[in-house]
């Protein structure tokens, strides 16, 4: 039997490692800009054209590389950052493993021009799916200047599986804005499809936040600074006032490189306890610089993942100098009107004593009996025994946790016996969040807020397929500046946002103005309004890889249902039953949450001993 395992070709390992490390065009980008730092840059600017599928072109001023280095560069693991094992433990620079210009050239048409300071001329090379196809001197600047072109032509399944222009562009932004962001002693600057989306010169951090997102971010800068022998740690938080129900700009950087960290995001939150609601978020640009030995950044092929050594020290430290900073600048608690103060006890006086309260209590009371009497005097009045049925009459306060979903649409219809007597079948709201029905077998439940989505996913998605929404004109338009990458979301979606209701135009540079708003909302901040619904859209587009239209859709339900908590009228209830048994699927919202339950008489029933 012949021998079945045998070593791949190169160009095979390097199209499978290019998938490790090159998954879109902006991975690509991360990867140039990370080498154009560790270069030495003072200026770098970043080219880009269609999204990067056509051109992702990468300048810096950088020392650059000689004839050989410019050569090696392109093998695997050819790096100059680490040579033993000990270097992994000690890693200062962006980059280390030596794969992403390999990666990058297996699976794209690749130019590079380099030269070095005290050279007279410098290199240019050129390569199509790893294979060098001319190598030789070329008068150019200092530095390297390199361009991917074609990006993934010779791997079209992984083309064909990249999103529209403007998601992609949205995410090339984003690792823009991550490296900026870490080197505010370096000039960038970016240009897409020739217009240019950033020119940031050099400056300090702050100056590089407000350069990135926006003069009115100036205003909403806490200072953040701490040192301690495990971490030193410096940057921005934004004052609560500016907290957003959405995910907004949170950043944390470990050594200057971009990380993803749930546990120090709750470190953050938790400084924030009782100055801004629970479901806000605070945005944040937090730098963490520690000893190299103390973490380890190659857990992850995107090395956006860190592991720390001493995870619950940083915590406490992280959130001990948010907590300083927002004293430190005379940050108020805002009023919580949602926490609990029952517990609460005031300072005592010199010489006070905690009593305990007296409870009393008349065992032989019976709110039956007429002539009973409250231990307590006060002025409430006593219960009557005249129409106590009414409290478990159908449609009471009866919820259960456990969902089913097996409702039939025909178990809606009334009993005829019941009519006749002239019992109404008026729906009930309970707890501000349920809706109560009785129908023939039972008592149906409804989620108002999980069937408000379904229903104006279903109204949503007819509407991009067929018709305009009503739109509810605003007395004043308004006038909204955005980063670079959501504006670039809007432009996408702007013809679907009008046909669901908005009316939204493009008003110069990275702004719109929205004139109308859908009928639907009850969300009177426009602004307020478009940030959740792009929020919600982009953590679709990575956690769910929804299509434009269905994301869309879902995105607008989620973000103008009616939420728990909201009082419903009669009629409002009426309509909301109507419509939702209208929907194609009303069981269940478009995450597949159910919307409805069922309690049959059965079951009551048995509650009772019957």
């Amino acid at each position: 039997m012949p021998d079945i395992i045998h070593v791949l070709p190169e160009r095979v390992a390097n199209q499978i490692a290019a998938g490790e490390v090159i998954q879109r065009p902006a991975s690509a980008i991360k990867e140039l800009l990370e080498n154009a730092v560790d270069a030495g840059a003072t200026s770098v600017k970043v080219i880009v054209k269609d999204a990067g599928k056509t051109l992702l072109h990468v300048i810096d001023n950088g020392c650059g590389m000689s004839k050989s280095d410019a050569e090696k560069c392109l093998m695997r693991h050819a790096t100059s950052k680490i040579q033993k094992t000990e270097d992994l433990f000690n890693i200062r620079t962006m980059g280390f493993r030596g794969e992403a210009l390999a990666s990058i050239a297996a699976i794209a048409h690749v130019e590079i021009k380099t030269k070095r300071q005290e050279d007279d001329l410098g290199t240019q090379i050129n390569i199509e799916g790893s294979d060098i196809v001319s190598n030789e001197p070329c008068g150019c600047n200092d530095g390297t200047s390199i361009a991917v072109k074609n990006l993934f032509y010779n791997v079209p399944a992984r083309r064909n599986f990249l999103k529209s222009d403007p998601v992609e562009t949205k995410h090339i932004i984003d690792e823009f804005q991550r490296v900026a962001l870490a080197f505010p002693n370096i000039a960038f600057s970016l240009f897409n499809n020739d217009n240019e989306v950033f020119h940031l010169t050099k400056g300090s951090l702050r100056q590089r936040v407000v350069g990135v997102f926006g003069r009115n971010y100036n205003q909403k800068l806490v200072p953040v600074e701490e040192d301690a022998s495990v971490v030193n740690i410096s940057g921005f938080v934004s004052k609560p006032e500016f907290a957003r129900k959405t995910r907004g700009e949170q950043f944390f950087f470990v050594n200057k490189r971009f990380i993803k960290n749930g546990y120090l995001h709750h470190a953050i939150q938790n400084a924030f306890q009782y100055l801004i609601s629970k479901e806000n978020i605070p945005s944040y640009f937090i730098f963490l610089e520690l000893n190299p030995k103390t973490i380890d950044i190659n857990i992850h092929p995107t090395k956006t993942e860190v592991k720390f050594e001493n995870d619950r020290t940083i915590y406490a430290i992280l959130m001990a100098a948010v907590k300083k900073a927002l004293g430190a600048h005379n940050i108020a608690p805002m009023l919580d009107f949602e926490r609990e103060t029952g517990f609460e006890i005031p300072p005592l006086g010199k010489g006070e004593a905690i009593n305990m309260p007296e409870v009393k209590v008349d065992p032989t009371y019976n709110p039956f009996n007429q002539g009973a009497t409250w231990t307590d005097t006060s002025s409430q009045s006593k219960p009557s025994v005249e129409n106590w049925e009414e409290l478990y009459r159908p449609g009471g306060a009866v919820a259960r946790q456990n969902l089913e979903s097996d409702v039939n649409q025909s178990q809606l219809e009334l009993d005829e016996n019941d009519d006749q007597r002239g019992q109404a079948r008026r729906p009930i709201q309970i707890h501000r969040r349920f809706i109560i029905c009785q129908i023939k077998s039972g008592l149906i439940i409804i989620d108002q807020q999980n069937a408000s989505e379904r229903m104006l996913y279903e109204r949503y998605l007819l509407a991009l397929k067929s018709s305009k929404a009503a739109v509810q004109k605003s007395l004043f338009s308004k006038t909204i500046a955005m980063n670079p990458g959501d504006f670039e979301l809007v432009k996408e979606m702007k013809d679907e946002l009008n046909t669901l209701g908005f009316e939204i135009r493009e008003f110069g540079k990275n702004t719109v103005v929205i004139e109308g708003v859908p009928a639907d909302s009850v969300e009177k901040d426009a602004e307020v309004l478009l940030e959740r619904i792009l929020e919600m859209y982009k953590d679709n587009v990575i956690d769910l890889k929804l299509e434009r239209q269905d994301n869309l859709a879902r995105s607008m339900a989620k973000s103008l249902c009616v939420k728990a908590g909201r009082v419903l009228q009669e009629e409002e209830m009426t309509v909301m039953i109507d419509e939702l048994f209208a929907c194609s699927m009303p069981y269940y919202t478009p995450n597949g949450n159910p919307t409805i339950t069922t309690l049959t008489n059965e079951e009551l029933n048995a509650k009772f001993g019957k």
